[in-house]
């Protein structure tokens, strides 16, 4: 049995993807620990998959699985976790970017706190802020709202305001400092191998976007605490693949399934605490915010 399996999926995003890994190989080589990393490629129609071969020849660490077909981020995730011999999971983006990162050090840290079910760093993105995403509370309604309309921007740090309206990122909380959160981002989510046998890992119903929040909703049910640890970080180049893609289909067809999973995840975990004729209204509040967003 390894000590952490890290799992990432590619597509499309060869020179992303072999730079991650290059640089986890040299953490790792000043950082020694008992790893192992599986990379689960979505059919990519580029060259990742020969790339990484090509890695793996001198490196027994590595290891892959190539997809036919792209069957999304948590599917993909869940593939590496049917043969990953990890005691602990890290899910990480293939546009993260690990160097200085003694994992031993937030090993050691969850050894020591059988009640933490999940943990991540401070995610760095390239202006220096901290990834937003990675330090969330659960969406709900009053949450989404005070988002989408721009209440959390304009009071969500405001003495007095920011705990009303600044819920859905925690702007009331110090990045600097270790605290619990509802849930991090999926570019660097550690989590425990025993714990995702409870919960049956990632939910196949996302096809991407959303799956961590729903495990996080998951493991919290379970009575887990989720840290955010800032006292290490790593860098999040973002949305080399998703969102703000050159490419024009690949933007719409993530832009899809974007909201589509905001629609899954409230229908699971808060459409039975409301009346039908509310929840239809926030599926078509969904659908207009998604049409606005082209």
């Amino acid at each position: 049995m390894k000590k952490i399996s890290i799992v990432i999926v590619s597509y499309n995003t060869e020179d992303v993807t072999l730079d991650c890994l290059r640089h986890l190989k040299k953490n790792f080589e000043r950082f020694p620990s008992d790893y192992e990393i599986i990379v689960v490629d979505n059919a990519s129609s580029d060259q990742t998959v020969l790339s990484i071969k090509k890695e793996m020849e001198k490196w027994p660490e590595l290891k892959l699985i190539k997809n036919e077909a792209n069957v999304g981020y948590g599917r993909a995730n869940n593939q590496a976790l049917d043969i990953s011999q990890g005691e602990y999971i890290l899910y990480l983006n293939s546009d993260v970017i690990v160097d200085g990162l003694n994992f031993e050090d937030i090993l050691s840290l969850m050894d020591s706190h059988q009640q933490i079910g999940a943990l991540t760093i401070k995610v760095v993105l390239p202006s220096g802020q901290v990834d937003p995403a990675s330090h969330r509370g659960f969406p709900t309604v009053w949450r989404s709202f005070c988002y989408f309309f721009q209440l959390e921007r304009l009071f969500g740090k405001v003495p007095g305001l920011g705990r009303i309206f600044g819920g859905y990122h925690l702007t009331t909380r110090s990045l600097d400092t270790i605290h619990e959160i509802d849930s991090p981002t999926g570019a660097f989510y550690l989590t425990r191998s025993s714990i995702l046998k409870k919960t049956g890992a990632f939910d196949r119903d996302y096809f991407m976007y959303g799956e961590d929040l729903d495990l996080s909703f998951k493991i919290k049910s379970l009575g887990y605490k989720i840290i955010y640890y800032p006292l290490a970080e790593v860098l999040h180049l973002k949305y080399v693949s998703g969102l703000k893609n050159r490419n024009v289909k690949v933007r719409s067809k993530t832009r899809s399934h974007f909201y589509e999973a905001m629609k899954i995840f409230y229908r699971k975990h808060y459409s039975s605490k409301y009346p039908e004729f509310f929840n239809r209204l926030i599926y078509f509040f969904i659908d207009i915010k998604s049409k606005i967003s082209k």
